[in-house]
């Protein structure tokens, strides 16, 4: 009672109570008239009330799998109440046992989950670099629909990963197909977000044409002009973007807010070509003709990276622990090798994490104030983001910078991802919605995971609760798994 109320529309905030049976919104108040009689009443004088946050973009799976790590505490800390996972085309591989595993284990957050295109090709084709045969794509199809039934939202796809990264877009847009017929969305992280292959603008474009031929709503992951050669053509892509939304073709994207991409040195450093096939690294490494090509590519990846200063070792193999913290730079003068021999060493003895400083503010910014562009984290071990995103986005883009209003992100928090989701009764608050609620101070909300430290929990959600149960009240963490698995049949009725 007495909070001033965001109820993530976008509309200004205003003063209401808001009464809750069970797990269901059952009145905002503006009048203070009810007489209800409550088991509980907050007090939120003084406080913002809106809707849970929907993080389209995460890496939670491994987490909700885990015995322990299910509260998923980093996400609630936040005021984050439902997560996707199965994002970048990487999903699990039989999304039903998924689904049973989380209702029985018991989640501390709600739970939506795509299949992923490079999780299913690899389960038919392995980490071959060619065309499906016609069998092998009827095969694809079928694990995609098999996992739509079972009540995945979309397909998810890694196109700038391997063995995904080997797919033309014909198969894409064939594998969307089966996913349009269950009202479902297309989720990329798209082939180039820099200069690789295609470049970032002929990326979206494919991401587009995949979304159009398909009938398919389509949404671009974390999206950026990452590296020295596109930085400053967010521009272009928005203009991209907003042709395709004028003609119909629904296009969205999620950004996170920092200027360091995670990521690997295989992810960052290595040619997709050297990932093809089944061979181990060690043995590839030992063909000095391999190893000779490798280097050549490397050093071209590592200049569109900005150099080895801007790599930062985020999580080595245990073989490696003393470079954790170091730059790639660092970990080269340590060694007294050249920046992309030390990259080749560390692939050999297991390879690492890294955060990769990538981005310009200005783009970041520029993309932020899109209205189709939502709040997502991305939220991977060795990076702040998995603790830090929405309270960072908060603190330094809503009261520091003024970029978003708190309306502003709010919504692009909410009721976003909710619509171009299609999560039913959540992203608002309103009677009949489930009671998906956080309750803050925006000036006391605070990100403390940084690059040296990654895994500090966020501060400043008073009150965060989950399907009508308190998970954070007044501030502590009160161990419920009130979270649960929804389905995409439950979403949209299909």
């Amino acid at each position: 009672m007495n909070g001033q109320v965001i109820d993530g529309t976008g509309n200004a905030a205003y003063f209401a109570d808001i009464g809750i049976a069970r797990d269901t919104i059952v009145f905002v108040d503006t009048s203070y008239t009810r007489g209800w009689k409550t088991r509980r009443t907050i007090d939120a004088k003084g406080y913002i009330v809106s809707p849970g946050f929907i993080d389209p973009h995460t890496h939670a799976g491994g987490d909700l799998r885990d015995s322990i790590r299910n509260s998923n505490i980093n996400y609630v800390m936040q005021g984050v109440t439902t997560v996707f996972v199965g994002n970048d085309g990487r999903s699990a591989r039989d999304i039903e046992a998924q689904f049973t595993r989380w209702e029985s284990q018991g989640i501390g957050t709600n739970a939506v989950t795509y299949v992923g295109h490079g999780t299913v090709r690899r389960m038919v084709m392995g980490m071959r670099d060619n065309e499906p045969t016609l069998e092998e794509m009827g095969s694809m199809k079928a694990l995609v629909r098999k996992a739509m039934e079972a009540g995945a939202i979309g397909l998810s796809s890694g196109l700038y990963y391997a063995p995904a990264s080997y797919a033309n877009t014909r198969e894409v847009i064939e594998l969307a197909r089966v996913v349009a017929e269950f009202g479902g969305n297309y989720d990329v992280h798209i082939r180039d977000e820099s200069s690789y292959n295609v470049g970032l603008l002929g990326a979206i474009e494919e991401t587009i044409r995949i979304s159009e031929l398909a009938g398919i709503p389509g949404h671009i992951a974390h999206i950026k002009c990452l590296g020295v050669d596109v930085w400053g053509k967010s521009n272009d892509a928005i203009r991209l973007v907003e042709n395709a939304r004028s003609r119909g073709v629904a296009i969205t994207a999620d950004q996170y807010p920092y200027t360091a991409s995670g990521t690997s040195i295989t992810g960052a450093l290595v040619p997709r070509w050297f990932l093809a096939g089944d061979e181990e690294v060690g043995e590839k490494l030992d063909d000095p003709e391999i190893r000779s090509r490798l280097a050549v590519d490397m050093k071209e990846n590592l200049r569109r990276r900005g150099g080895p200063d801007r790599l930062l070792i985020t999580r080595p193999n245990d073989q490696n622990k003393e470079l954790k913290g170091l730059t790639l730079q660092e970990a080269a003068n340590k060694w007294d090798m050249d920046p992309v021999e030390a990259a080749i060493e560390i692939l050999r003895q297991g390879g690492s994490a890294l955060g990769s400083f990538n981005m310009q503010e200005e783009d970041i910014t520029n993309f932020m104030r899109q209205s189709w562009v939502m709040t997502g984290s991305d939220g991977s071990r060795g990076h702040p983001r998995k603790f830090g995103s929405y309270p960072k986005k908060i603190r330094e883009y809503v009261m520091n910078k003024g970029v978003l209003t708190l309306e502003e992100m709010i919504y692009r928090s909410s009721t976003l991802p909710a619509m171009t989701f299609k999560i039913q009764k959540r992203g608002v608050l309103k009677p009949g919605n489930y009671a998906d609620i956080i309750i803050f101070k925006p000036g006391e909300v605070r990100d403390h995971a940084t690059f040296e430290n990654p895994e500090e929990l966020s501060e400043g959600m008073y009150y965060v609760l989950v399907n009508g149960q308190t998970a954070i009240d007044k501030g502590v963490y009160t161990g419920a798994l009130a979270g649960r698995g929804l389905k995409r049949e439950q979403q949209n009725g299909n």
